[in-house]
């Protein structure tokens, strides 16, 4: 969902280098590997936000039980793969992400470029439905059922809107301050936080919200609600980005 910094001994030390944008990579790790990485990090991810919904849903019939579980194991496993997996691919683990990051890129700042977005973003959504299938295939749910659960009223997608520019002001904020090795901890939290403080528990993320709709248990989402849902994400990132631009302006040199 974000990405932590590069190694030390990817820093060119002859001459000064922009710095990386969220999710940039050493140039020496193959593009297959952080592809790899990006499928089995987004997989992992709706593995854990399935399979912790159908555990909490077989434990408890008290709803803010299931959330609360739900969102717990989200945290620590988001932190856990952001932590792993960043130095690889830098762990957008959401085409949101690497859409925002592509087009900083675009505006002549660091990051993935077309070829890389086009690697990137089919690799998160495989990864995203088989994270479903995995869970349910765990939890002996049938391998794909779609969802049932309807998500398409106007409160739930401003709520995505919300949920998906905080997340994106929140990495590439950290770009913007130098913080980015507060990532794994940062972009966690505030996804654990969103859980609650937004009315659509911050999906936040088209691969996982496709993926979700695979699976009709306590995390999905009816596949008549995802073009919605991914429409309005898409538009928090343009508003996350415009508030990066806003909030972390360049300041001029006395020179200009």
């Amino acid at each position: 969902m974000t990405a932590t910094e590069p190694a030390a001994s990817d820093v060119v030390a002859i001459a000064p280098s922009p710095r990386p944008a969220p999710g940039a990579t050493p140039p020496r790790t193959p593009l297959a590997a952080r592809a790899a990485a990006e499928l089995v990090g987004t997989a992992a991810l709706v593995a854990i936000v399935v399979g912790s919904g159908i555990q909490a849903t077989d434990l408890t019939d008290d709803v803010a039980l299931q959330l609360l579980a739900n969102s717990t194991a989200t945290v620590f496993g988001l932190g856990v793969l952001i932590a792993l997996l960043g130095p690889v691919s830098g762990a957008h683990f959401n085409p949101a992400v690497s859409l925002a990051e592509w087009w900083t890129a675009r505006r002549g700042g660091a990051g993935v470029t077309g070829r890389e977005l086009a690697v990137y973003v089919p690799s998160q959504i495989v990864g995203g439905i088989l994270g479903a299938i995995l869970a349910d295939a765990m939890f002996g749910e049938p391998l794909v059922k779609w969802s049932t659960h309807d998500r398409s009223a106007g409160n739930l997608l401003l709520g995505e809107v919300v949920a998906t520019a905080g997340l994106i002001l929140l990495i590439f904020g950290l770009a913007r301050t130098d913080r980015l090795r507060f990532a794994p901890v940062a972009v966690a939290s505030y996804i654990g936080a969103a859980y609650w403080f937004t009315s659509s528990t911050s999906f936040a993320n088209p691969a996982v919200t496709i993926g979700r709709a695979f699976t009709d248990t306590f995390a999905g989402i009816a596949p008549a609600s995802v073009p919605a849902f991914i429409g309005t994400q898409i538009i928090g990132a343009a508003v996350g980005l415009a508030l990066v631009a806003v909030i972390f302006m360049r300041g001029k040199t006395d020179a200009e």
